[in-house]
């Protein structure tokens, strides 16, 4: 099998993988984003009747973005699909990344369309990062202490 064929084979498994576990409903749609190499696709799926609530893309004809195929394309495409959905009383959706992994455009569009009052349920909060290193005077105290215990 040449490398194309495989590449797509693989990509059509974790496709299938990614959504067996989600299913869009009337009221919780499927919020599945496709990427290619110049433009970012966004769709709010009703699974149960099989049809497409709303859409935004870069190639729609309000889009006005020059260049599809980077992050400040996918972020005005998740603000627009948040919008649609705001006008047709959709609050929630299920993320459905497709066979892309959730990072770049893919996230971009995800946190967009969180930001923007559609909360998407596939793409978990970021934990805040805490300063692990203590401050460099603690570091010292605790060497000293350290040397002082071991000498009593």
């Amino acid at each position: 099998m040449d490398a194309q064929k495989l590449k797509a084979k693989r990509g059509e498994r974790r496709k299938f993988r990614v959504r067996r576990a989600i299913r869009g409903t009337a009221t919780k749609p499927r919020l599945s984003v496709y990427r290619s190499n110049f433009h970012i696709y966004a769709q709010l799926i009703d699974d149960d009747a099989q049809v497409t609530l709303a859409a935004a893309s870069t190639v729609a004809k309000g889009a006005k973005i020059a260049k599809g195929g980077n992050i400040a394309a996918a972020i005005a495409v998740g603000k627009a699909i948040a919008e649609k959905a705001k006008a047709k009383g959709i609050t929630e959706a299920a993320f459905d990344r497709g066979p892309f992994r959730f990072h770049g455009r893919v996230q971009a569009v995800a946190r967009a369309a969180t930001d923007n009052g559609l909360k998407c349920t596939g793409p978990a909060e970021a934990p805040k990062a805490k300063d692990a290193t203590p401050p460099a005077d603690a570091k010292k105290d605790a060497g000293k202490k350290k040397k002082a215990e071991a000498t009593a």
